[in-house]
């Protein structure tokens, strides 16, 4: 019985130090690729909070007011957003009157992936709700998002969305 314990105890502590090394590596990764997504927690809040009101204010519209949220586009999107948003939304800004729709979006989670200098790639969880005039209850919605943002003279702005 005590050959067998003697030959346990090394197998349980190498097996410790692979798990060890296994937990460990996502934040090895991290500190070797520069990614401060980890360690800089007001970096990643600031990141994920302007990522989360902007996506609510750009994919938030009421019939009567469509201009409001393109208001919001042009001062949250730059690049590939601001166009794959365009493109998008001249669809909306036409029948939105006519159909009469209302479209509330709330960020239900959003965290940040990867932050590295002023860029950041954030994972957002989305629900939407569409409701027609005189209608009581909309229909929901979920989507999921990937957003690239970046920082620029202190402020964060949208580059690139990708559905997941």
């Amino acid at each position: 019985m005590r050959r067998v314990l003697r030959l346990y105890r090394p197998f349980a502590v190498a097996l410790g130090i692979v798990l060890a090394g296994v937990a460990l590596h996502p934040v090895a990764d991290a500190v070797r690729g520069n990614d401060r997504a980890v360690f800089d927690d007001v970096a990643a809040a600031e990141a994920t909070g302007a990522v989360s009101r902007g996506l609510a204010a750009v994919f938030s519209y009421e019939a009567g007011d469509v201009a409001a949220t393109e208001r919001a586009a042009a001062r949250v999107l730059r690049g590939a957003a601001l166009r794959q948003y365009r493109t998008l939304f001249g669809q909306v800004k036409r029948q939105a009157p006519e159909q009469r729709v209302t479209l509330v979006t709330r960020v239900v989670r959003a965290g940040v992936v990867s932050l590295s200098g002023d860029a950041a790639s954030v994972l957002v969880f989305l629900d939407q709700t569409a409701t027609r005039a005189g209608e009581r209850a909309g229909t929901p919605a979920a989507a999921q998002l990937v957003v690239s943002a970046r920082r620029a003279d202190g402020r964060w702005t949208i580059h690139e969305l990708r559905a997941v």
